[in-house]
């Protein structure tokens, strides 16, 4: 199988393990110097980490978990397009935008995180995500 689609999605993938290391980087000597200790909390959620520790640290964790969401949809609309012999040419290139997006995304969020422009690049990458799915439609249904 040809499908240079398959490229982005492990592309995302390995951003999304990129993120969860910075998550984690950030977090963890956050956590010390809140003095949160690991070894005694029992039941925690995200929540009590963003009542606990600076919103910077957690822009990283939200944005991992963000990763872990829409771009599900992304990795099965890819493997379909693959499968069924359309995942070169136009659809690999969207699919690397949909990429870049969530790449520019994930840096924005992290960083700056101001919503605004957040919501740009998030409705800018659901846009490539819907064409995707169009484009594996047409392929099963026709």
């Amino acid at each position: 199988m040809n499908a240079d689609i398959l490229k982005p999605v492990v592309a995302l993938a390995a951003w999304t393990l990129v993120m969860l290391v910075w998550a984690v980087a950030t977090r963890l000597p956050a956590m010390r110097a809140a003095g949160i200790r690991m070894r005694t909390l029992v039941g925690t959620t995200g929540a009590h980490a963003d009542r606990g520790l600076p919103a910077t640290v957690q822009w990283k964790a939200h944005n991992y978990n963000h990763l872990t969401e829409q771009p599900t949809v992304f990795y099965a609309v890819a493997l379909v397009l693959a499968v069924s012999g359309q995942g070169n040419g136009v659809n690999a290139w969207i699919a690397w935008a949909y990429v870049a997006l969530r790449i520019a995304h994930s840096l924005w969020q992290a960083t700056v995180n101001r919503v605004r422009v957040r919501f740009w690049l998030f409705g800018l990458s659901t846009l490539t995500l819907i064409a995707l799915t169009l484009h594996a439609a047409m392929a099963v249904f026709r």
